[in-house]
């Protein structure tokens, strides 16, 4: 099979041409309701829509390798990457859960203190960070973020990864100058830009032990802090657990699990929209 870089396959666009040469009655709303847009509504689908969307890729691939094939492209099932914008794998999770001192191994502490980002922070791989006043001082954190498949309630560690839909890169970020005299010390990690997440969702089917991952965090191609997932403090099984013990979570949930290594600051300038 050839390979195809820089192309995006639509998923759904390309369930319901292969929906159509099956002679599928009604293909494109076949197709929505295997293959929703909304990821959210896709995870609740769970392992059916996993199956189509795997269906539906296969087809993609095997056709653009046909000389007889569709046009896939003039459907816009297949896109070149520079014409198609990425935005975050879930662009509005239902809830951000962040850990403090994930990355502090060895710290007295035995139970992870949880925080929330707010899921406006949310943004893809290719916007830029907004500084939320000029000059904010800011500070970049590189981290595994764990995307929720499937409601989870008081789980325990052993039964928390089949709650997992896969895995993506995420940034934690935080104004570090920011002080409130309330003492809400994490608004901070909430600003409008504060949490880019991608490009890619790895399904948790192909990371069989996300405590063997290689975290680095760079800026402009300098490489600020890498270490890996074995270090930090609180496993991802055991994050899972821990935090449905404290609330339901839900099919699109992101929790970031932390990074090795120091803090790291950025002064990149705004872009004013």
């Amino acid at each position: 099979m050839k390979l195809h870089a820089g192309a995006v396959i639509d998923l759904n666009r390309a369930l319901a041409v292969k929906l159509a040469l099956d002679d599928v009655g009604a293909p494109e709303a076949e197709a929505d309701s295997l293959l929703p847009h909304d990821i959210r509504d896709f995870l609740r689908h769970g392992e059916r829509a996993l199956a189509a969307g795997r269906a539906a890729l296969d087809f993609a691939l095997d056709s653009l390798d046909r000389y007889d094939s569709p046009d896939l492209r003039r459907a816009g099932v297949a896109l070149p990457r520079r014409q198609v914008r990425l935005l975050a794998p879930v662009p509005r999770p239902g809830k951000v859960i962040g850990v403090e001192g994930a990355d502090a191994r060895g710290a007295a502490a035995e139970e992870p203190t949880l925080f929330l980002k707010a899921s406006t922070a949310v943004i893809g791989p290719d916007e830029e960070i907004r500084l939320p006043v000029p000059g904010a001082r800011v500070v970049a954190d590189g981290q595994l973020a764990v995307v929720v498949g499937r409601s989870a309630r008081s789980v325990t560690a052993a039964e928390a990864l089949a709650c997992v839909a896969g895995y993506c890169a995420g940034n934690d970020l935080t104004w570090h100058d920011h002080h409130d005299p309330r003492g809400q010390r994490y608004i901070g990690k909430s600003c409008d830009s504060f949490a880019p997440f991608g490009p890619v969702l790895v399904t948790a089917d192909e990371v069989p032990d996300p405590q063997d991952l290689s975290v680095t965090t760079s800026v402009s191609g300098d490489i600020l802090r890498s270490g890996r997932t074995k270090t930090l403090r609180f496993p991802v099984a055991d994050l899972v657990a821990f935090a449905s013990r404290l609330m339901t979570l839900e099919p699109g949930d992101v929790i970031l699990t932390g990074s090795p290594g120091d803090g790291a600051e950025t002064r990149r300038a705004p872009r004013l929209l």
